[in-house]
């Protein structure tokens, strides 16, 4: 790909917003859309995060590690277990991070727009940019 070219779509895909601060939240949300992909919900709380991954919701994800003093460990485990990527958004470096965050794509907080989308678009299977398969 060029340096002109666009970008390829990203087809709806469903994504979980975990993110504890509200205004960030907002943002997160507001980025996504632009970029292209759909919001499978945003959570700031864990029992929230689990609801929207306990129902198959969501096809990738994007975590912050620390929910208001809970950790988001429990989320990326079920999300895990699902085999739904997800990356970790956060405040702390790489070995600030318990194990359960050890295989995500690390994400230092504050983040630009762009480089926030670059990393998820990473984590998605590269075949499946125009849209999941099989979904209802």
């Amino acid at each position: 790909m060029t340096a002109s070219a666009a970008p390829p779509e990203v087809g709806g895909w469903r994504i979980l917003i975990v993110e504890d601060e509200p205004t960030l939240a907002f943002v997160l949300e507001e980025t996504l859309i632009d970029a292209g992909f759909a919001i499978a919900g945003v959570a700031g709380r864990l029992e929230a995060a689990l609801a929207v991954v306990e129902t198959g919701a969501c096809d990738a994800a994007i975590l912050d590690t620390n929910l208001s003093g809970v950790s988001a460990a429990p989320i990326a485990q079920a999300l895990e277990s699902r085999g739904v990527p997800f990356l970790v958004l956060t405040g702390y470096s790489r070995n600030q991070l318990v194990e359960a965050f050890s295989g995500a794509l690390h994400v230092q907080k504050p983040c630009r727009p762009e480089r926030l989308i670059a990393a998820l678009r990473s984590i998605l299977p590269a075949d499946l940019l125009d849209g999941p398969a099989g979904r209802t």
